[in-house]
């Protein structure tokens, strides 16, 4: 069962599509998407939440059928109508959450529904372990092919994705999001396996929102812009600024709208906190007007630090005060009547209810004010949440409609609004703008900036280093569960803010 992929040799693409067409009755997800993919290569394909990105992958994945298309695989004529018609002519999806079996072995995962038959019709178990080895040998990895899938890292699972495509001799892989929940070292990993996977004839799709991804893995881009097909590059001959000027139509220049902000009372003051060996001594503070990120690598302590000061994680020692009030340990309702706002990392898992309308998430932090006896009044509870939809550009077709029909960006924005109809005076944002297209995460960058200046306190987590740059007035860089230098805007640069994240030199930071 284990074999390379065939080979698609020099007689055209791995894969064509041209002038592919979709609508949805009156809507028109795909005006003019194209995309062409080579064996050997790595494509990426970009584009904001909305261009046609996602249409044009459930088309090659046989979820969809365009309206019209030109659509070719190893230069014959296809047309899919069912996800099985993609899989056999061998295009595989790799999605960035991927859906094994809990309850199954790695191995039965990857060969699930066509396990290897020996004697009188019986599963042959030994061959199946053994040939998935020999796929995660192929691949690089060391995974237990015995194992049980359930508590495996969302890294592995995508690496037994692979090595399930691989079994099925994919000639083209498609990787969607891959990166967004793995840590910098997972990242490594999966790069490695994808270079050895091209340099073996595979062709690849990797769809990312982070362009130093694009640049670091990739040796084309395909841009999407609107449901069409804007450009093609060699990635090399290209530059991020030109990119975002097509997707978007605006320049770089706009994705951090950064406003003057006058600095008003301390708001938060953050004293000598501790948790064991999660973070040890940290203290800093936040002023009215201010955004304040803490960078630093990933286990550096950062979300701890936040969710300690929102009161989900408790700590030991020191104190955190807001306009000069104690807040006890581990008690987010106290920290909520102090005025604190939280927005967390997972939006799907801790910021939204998925099951929920649209209007009923924006408005869980007003339930109280919105009851009467008990009972919610849905005249006041639609007009709530038509406002701050209005009022955060929130895009959907209907205010009942699923907060799980809303794109990325959207879902930030409906937490985002969830909080600010608090009226908090400390919005706490973990990963604002992780996992949303470009053109969106300008809007959510304005939208801070524009709360700092109606004088909301802001302590932000980011991962993104020109993120950090260019919104906060003040980093905070931790290592290992400490801070290691406070560093004002005008002095911040991207040397300095990684060389306090990485060199273990412990540094006093005043408050």
């Amino acid at each position: 069962m284990e074999g390379k992929p065939p080979s698609t040799g020099n007689h055209g693409p791995a894969l064509s599509l041209i002038g592919a067409v979709k609508t949805f009755g009156e809507v028109v997800a795909l005006a003019d998407g194209r995309v062409e993919l080579r064996a050997g290569e790595i494509l990426a394909l970009i584009g904001e939440n909305g261009a046609g990105k996602s249409t044009l992958v459930k088309i090659l994945a046989g979820v969809h059928t365009p309206d019209s298309a030109s659509f070719m695989v190893a230069g014959e004529s296809v047309v899919f109508g069912s996800v099985a018609d993609s899989k056999s002519a061998g295009i595989s999806i790799i999605y960035q959450e991927p859906t094994l079996f809990p309850d199954l072995t790695v191995a039965e995962n990857i060969y699930v529904g066509r396990q290897p038959k020996g004697a009188f019709g019986l599963i042959d178990r030994g061959r199946m372990r053994d040939d998935a080895a020999a796929l995660f040998a192929r691949l690089g990895v060391r995974i237990d092919p015995d194992r049980v899938a359930e508590g495996l890292s969302i890294a592995d699972q995508q690496i037994i994705e692979i090595a399930k495509a691989i079994s099925m001799h994919a000639q083209v892989l498609i990787m969607d999001e891959p990166t967004a929940a793995l840590s910098g070292a997972e990242v490594d990993r999966l790069f490695e396996v994808v270079r050895g996977l091209r340099d073996e004839g595979a062709a690849i799709m990797f769809i990312s929102h982070r362009f130093e991804e694009v640049f670091e893995l990739c040796d084309r881009v395909t841009v999407m812009r609107d449901g069409r097909h804007v450009a093609d590059h060699v990635t090399a001959d290209v530059t991020i600024e030109e990119l975002v000027l097509e997707m978007v139509g605006r320049d770089i220049d706009q994705l951090f709208p950064k406003q003057e902000a006058e600095t008003g009372v301390v708001v938060l003051d953050v004293e000598g906190i501790s948790a064991g060996s999660v973070f040890r001594d940290i203290s800093f503070t936040v002023r009215a007007g201010e955004i304040v990120a803490l960078a630093g690598l990933v286990g550096a302590g950062r979300t701890e630090v936040a969710r300690a000061v929102f009161g989900i994680d408790r700590y030991e020692a020191g104190e955190i005060r807001v306009e000069g009030r104690a807040l006890q340990s581990g008690s987010p309702q106290e920290a909520i009547d102090a005025g604190i706002a939280f927005v967390p990392e997972d939006r799907r898992k801790q910021g939204l209810v998925m099951e929920m309308s649209i209007q009923h998430n924006i408005t869980l932090t007003l339930r109280d004010s919105l009851a009467r006896f008990g009972l919610i009044r849905r005249p006041e509870e639609s007009a709530a949440a038509d406002d701050w939809a209005k009022r955060l550009q929130v895009k959907a077709g209907s205010m009942r409609h699923s907060v799980a029909t809303l794109s990325g960006g959207n879902q930030q924005k409906v937490v985002l609004a969830k909080w600010l109809a608090t009226n908090p005076k400390l919005l706490i944002v973990d990963e604002p703008t992780r996992g949303i297209d470009v053109g969106t995460k300008s809007e959510v960058h304005r939208l801070l900036s524009d709360l700092a200046v109606r004088g909301v306190a802001i302590l932000m987590v980011s991962s993104e280093l020109p993120e950090v740059l260019g919104m906060a007035d003040r980093i905070l860089v931790m290592r290992e569960g400490r801070l290691t230098a406070e560093i004002d805007r005008v002095d911040a640069t991207s040397e300095n803010v990684m060389r306090a994240a990485t060199t273990p030199v412990e540094v006093s930071v005043g408050a």
